[in-house]
């Protein structure tokens, strides 16, 4: 499969959390980095997510933004 998307992190599923209808994944990267993703649970169950998958993060966004008081 080839995408656009540059931002293409290779990673290994550390944890899977099921809501209702959004699954929280924590990844694990290479250099031991943790990245989290909401996806819908569907999507989850659908790619058998479980600790210990080999999946890639891929991050496509306009902007990033973070707050402080």
């Amino acid at each position: 499969m080839q995408l656009s998307t540059r931002n293409q992190l290779a990673g290994t599923v550390a944890e899977v959390v099921h809501g209702t209808v959004m699954t929280k994944v924590k990844v694990t990267l290479a250099g031991g980095e943790t990245i989290t993703a909401a996806i819908t649970r569907e999507a989850a169950e659908e790619l058998d997510l479980v600790p210990g998958s080999a999946v890639t993060a891929l991050v496509k966004a306009t902007e990033v933004m973070l707050a402080v008081d």
